[in-house]
């Protein structure tokens, strides 16, 4: 099969989606199947399949949407600036993907509810569309609304941004989820019927993932502390300040650090934050790492206190690093650890709950090893890549006839 691979978001980015994708390909590729990449890259400015030589720039395609999305037309899209934006950017992103040709594949395989409106509307008649949605548009954009200064217009980028999501959950063939969370707010919240979604975990390369942690890497753990770690976006979503928070409450003891690895439009923020609690010999920002298999590998404890999040690439990584991981309750994460067994499971937002667990795994060494040793038992045997592409083939083979 000649599969596509698209997504509406920047490509290669850090980051949950593109590192599925890009695995994907490699074992799509290992099977004998031919994969393309499509999304966004260069920030935006352009549309690409990521490794070849077909790029279309979005200044090609503006004029002419700015054309179409008059505002004497349509003056509700300018009524609020994400709107105006995310609809400029969608049909750019939509007439890019028919420049470029579908034709030539058996089925595309969107990974967000954007791409998968848009390549519904301009797919040949024939080919197939499944979705894998990563997470919650809507949630994360209203909460971003609410959160910011709110303007009179945000009732109205909350209402898009709730039609593109119910719209793009039910337009592919199939909608693929990672777990009940996500599956049922789509059902219950925005009135999708069951029989749409398949659930399945995402898979990840395991043997590469352990290679990779095998790579020597720069960073030595100062003698005698303990190693926290948390890697991710620096986005306020992700709850990176109330681990800060919590770590301030701790900085009197001498038996740990905490390397936080990423980059993210919050990092000086949480920058700042870090030398007022006088964290500054306690906490240390690594930005984008190549080698955070390795770094993992050092860790004693992986902390994940996200707000809302779905299936992160951090907590697989942490459960086959064998790692003790704390995790908040949000989203998909209580699907992904056991509170007790493989893990431990605390409260969005609660800074005395981060507190309490890493207190709790810094003093308890033998409590710490079995959750992490449990948890890699676990990873091993649910994370397998193999068994996840193929079930996705499975899905794959019942809308391409002959496959």
């Amino acid at each position: 099969m000649k599969i596509l691979l698209a997504t509406y978001w920047s490509i290669p980015h850090l980051g949950g989606v593109w590192n599925y994708m890009s695995q994907l390909k490699t074992r799509l590729e290992e099977l004998g199947h031919t994969a393309d990449i499509l999304g966004y890259g260069g920030e935006n400015t352009y549309v690409h399949l990521v490794g070849k030589d077909k790029v279309i720039p979005r200044e090609r395609w503006v004029p002419f949407v700015s054309s179409i999305l008059l505002r004497s037309k349509y003056p509700e899209v300018y009524q609020n600036n994400y709107i105006e934006y995310m609809e400029t950017q969608r049909y750019t992103y939509e007439l890019a993907a028919a420049e470029f040709g579908l034709h030539e594949y058996d089925i595309i395989h969107t990974q967000d509810v954007l791409s998968t409106v848009a390549l519904n509307r301009i797919k040949p008649e024939g080919v197939p569309l499944v979705a894998t949605l990563h997470g919650l548009v809507s949630h994360e954009m209203r909460h971003i609304l609410q959160s910011s200064q709110k303007s009179s217009s945000s009732h109205l980028a909350e209402a898009y941004f709730d039609h593109i999501e119910r719209l793009g959950a039910q337009s592919a063939s199939v909608t693929i989820v990672a777990n009940d969370w996500l599956r049922n707010i789509l059902i219950e919240e925005f009135g999708v019927q069951n029989e749409q979604f398949e659930k399945l975990h995402y898979g990840f390369s395991i043997g590469r993932f352990l290679e990779q942690q095998a790579l020597p890497t720069t960073m030595q753990v100062p003698s005698g502390k303990k190693l926290i770690v948390y890697t991710g976006r620096l986005i306020e979503l992700k709850g990176v300040g109330y681990l800060v928070d919590a770590l301030a409450s701790l900085k009197d003891r001498q038996d740990w650090v905490c390397w936080i690895i990423g980059n993210g439009r919050d990092q000086q923020q949480l920058q700042n934050r870090v030398v007022n609690a006088g964290l500054h010999s306690h906490v240390s920002f690594l930005g984008k790492r190549d080698d955070v298999p390795s770094i993992l590998k050092l860790a004693d404890i992986v902390v994940s206190p996200s707000l809302i999040d779905n299936q992160p690439l951090s907590v697989i990584e942490a459960q086959l690093s064998g790692k003790a991981v704390i995790v908040s309750d949000a989203g998909g994460l209580p699907e992904m650890v056991n509170h007790g067994v493989t893990g431990l499971v605390i409260p969005k937002a609660d800074t005395a709950a981060i507190r309490s667990a890493i207190q709790t795994l810094l003093e308890d060494e033998p409590y710490r090893k079995v959750l992490g040793e449990q948890a890699k038992e676990w990873g091993l045997s649910h994370w397998s890549m193999e068994a996840g592409v193929n079930h996705l083939l499975e899905i794959y083979k019942r809308y391409v006839p002959g496959s």
